[in-house]
């Protein structure tokens, strides 16, 4: 892969805020990761999914009905996979590392291997971020031009009206695709994978069969074949569209900048830090429901310069970023609303499609 790197002689502006988010950690004397919110949330949503889950199996419903909780059972899954597969990965839930550990296998029961995630976003992602050419979220089919650098086709002029339902097989292509690829071919994208223990290998293959058995052979015993093909799709497809929209208003708008490292090595001008604003950005963070229900990652901005902090701080945390932001002459990327971060979206989409 081309070589990355960052202006490391400058770095006030992120001595700057980890000096104020510390000092307000430790005068208050709270931890920085998860807490009695948190659980209770966390707990919440599983539970409802496995009660959804349950009804779909053995309660004989209207072909409607049934569809719709499957639906739901998808809006669940992406609801777990924000507030709990998210934090858990970080390390970022609790202050106790097996119980990050036993949450973040909540990405296996959702289809997507949990250590190859954790390769993908945390390191790759959250490293070179919005890079095009080493950052996958960039890169997830050729039916997108996600950004400025990428070939284009004749078909991205038409990606503003059909990429909503191509960001449905989001999932799909993530449980059945991805992982595999990633998995033999031991890189992602261009970046090679660092060594799988035993025991990794392990879970990879149980949690497949897990899954398949769980959402694939137990439904087609139980419900039959077309029952289970409908409302497995319509799962899938909510789960997606779920995932994939809340993660490109945050970076895939029209205020975050981009950067082309196909080809050569690429140095990045400004700290890692101020690189992560300017590749970041922050919607509908006034809006409470929107921030519950995503795990927070409506304060994309703020996830970004501190990960190993969890969602329930960022509302404070924003404060403090936007400060530093302001004094040191930093754009700060945020929409007042989910709807004007996705209007964005697709006059971006729109953009890339005919540019």
């Amino acid at each position: 892969m081309p070589k990355v790197t960052f202006n490391t002689q400058h770095k006030s502006f992120y001595s700057s805020l980890q000096k104020k988010v510390e000092t307000y950690f430790k005068e208050r004397r709270i931890k920085k990761t998860g807490d009695q919110r948190l659980f209770f949330k966390a707990f919440l949503l599983i539970f409802s999914a496995g009660l959804v889950y349950v009804l779909l199996l053995t309660v004989r419903l209207h072909p409607v009905a049934g569809l719709l909780l499957c639906g739901l059972m998808g809006f669940l899954l992406a609801t777990i996979g924000f507030n709990v597969m998210h934090d858990a990965n970080h390390g970022s839930f609790s202050d106790k590392r097996w119980i990050n550990e036993a949450l973040s296998l909540t990405a296996n029961l959702m289809g997507v291997n949990a250590w190859l995630w954790r390769q993908k976003h945390n390191l790759i992602h959250h490293t070179f971020t919005n890079l095009d050419g080493v950052d996958e979220d960039l890169a997830t089919t050729s039916l997108l031009r996600m950004g400025p650098y990428q070939k284009k086709y004749k078909v991205h002029r038409y990606q503003a009206f059909y990429c909503i339902p191509v960001y449905g097989l989001t999932s799909l292509m993530w449980t059945f695709f991805s992982d595999f690829k990633k998995y033999f071919t031991r890189k992602i994208q261009v970046t090679a994978l660092s060594e799988m223990s035993y025991g990794e290998h392990i879970i990879f293959w149980s949690s497949k069969i897990l899954y398949a058995f769980l959402f694939i052979g137990l439904p087609v015993y139980l419900l039959g074949f077309l029952p289970f093909l409908a409302g497995f799709l319509v799962m899938h497809l909510v789960l997606g569209i779920t995932l994939a929209v809340v993660f490109q208003l945050a970076h895939v708008v029209e205020a975050t900048h981009f950067e082309d490292a196909h080809k050569e090595d690429l140095h990045i001008g400004q700290e890692w830090a101020v690189h992560q604003v300017r590749t970041t950005a922050d919607f509908a963070t006034g809006n409470p429901v929107i921030s519950w229900l995503t795990g927070g990652l409506n304060f994309q901005v703020e996830h970004h310069l501190f990960p190993r902090i969890s969602h329930i701080h960022y509302p404070v945390i924003q404060r403090m970023v936007k400060e530093t932001c302001a004094d040191f002459g930093i754009r700060y990327n945020g929409y007042p609303t989910m709807w004007a971060a996705f209007r964005s979206h697709l006059r971006l989409m729109k953009q890339l499609g005919i540019q």
